[in-house]
């Protein structure tokens, strides 16, 4: 199979999905000898923008997992603004160390319902958004590694098929439609803890840069007035972890208690999953 063009093309708030995909499309247009191309959705101008593929892309497409799902908030432009035209694409789903429940199987139907062939996919491990414990300092060199095999095994496959192939969708682990809901946490007595609403509050350490404002995926803070935030807040941690001083914080008791929970309870390291 001939491919002109690997895409990286991502969502990636604190910069791990990023890595994790431009590495990947990387050693794949090397290898293929191809040109290298790519395209960051994270901030909301970018998610206005039609992409359009070709049969000779290849395309390696990266989400988080949030709550076991890909981002909701991302759906609109995955489903209504890719076109792929018979394109190859790798989906590519980012977790915090827990599980990517039905993450990866979701965004490969999304990408095989806009005509693209998805011919290989994976579940890699990032650092957790809400944590600097969980999946700490990840992905790793360990990881990177196995990307790079990941990458090389994907291009010898595609030299010796053809697209024909690839009719139907790669197998992922996951639950086929309808998929689980959103992963819900729960206190101590078993109750459900809502954090959608909750925002995300600065001390008196800001010094006003604005770096929070600029960061943010949805576009939510002000940045005449970097302590208000008008819109949604995903918890995506983006404003949290590239702040220079350090000054975004939650102080919400529910949000508290269920990042305590996830940092001691998923110690154990989780291992990136590969589908061809």
């Amino acid at each position: 199979m001939e491919i002109d063009r690997v895409w990286a093309v991502y969502f990636s708030a604190t910069d791990t999905t990023k890595k994790i995909v431009t590495v990947l499309a990387g050693e794949a247009a090397r290898t293929l000898r191809a040109e290298y191309c790519e395209y960051d959705f994270t901030l909301p101008a970018s998610r206005k923008d039609l992409l359009v593929f070709g049969p000779r892309d290849l395309v390696i497409f990266g989400t988080p997992v949030y709550a076991g799902r890909v981002p909701n908030v991302l759906l609109d432009f995955l489903k209504e603004y890719n076109k792929g035209n018979h394109a190859c694409a790798v989906p590519v789903t980012v977790y915090g160390n827990r599980n990517y429940d039905d993450a990866l199987i979701e965004l490969r139907d999304v990408l095989e319902q806009n005509r693209f062939h998805t011919v290989a996919a994976a579940a890699f491990v990032g650092e957790h958004s809400f944590s600097d414990t969980l999946g700490r300092g990840r992905p790793d060199d360990r990881d990177v590694s196995l990307i790079r095999e990941f990458a090389f095994g994907l291009c010898e496959r595609l030299k010796r098929t053809e697209k024909e192939d690839y009719s139907r969708p790669v197998y992922v682990k996951g639950n086929r439609k309808p998929y689980r809901g959103y992963y819900q946490p729960r206190d101590r007595k078993g109750n459900f803890i809502d954090i959608r609403k909750v925002k995300p509050l600065t001390s008196g350490d800001c010094d006003g840069c604005g770096i929070c404002a600029e960061v943010c995926p949805m576009g939510s803070i002000r940045r005449e007035d970097i302590r208000t935030v008008d819109g949604i807040c995903i918890k995506c941690g983006a404003c949290i972890k590239k702040c220079p001083k350090h000054a975004k914080y939650y102080e919400d008791e529910g949000y508290l208690y269920h990042k305590t929970e996830l940092e001691e309870q998923y110690t154990t390291r989780a291992e990136p999953e590969i589908f061809f």
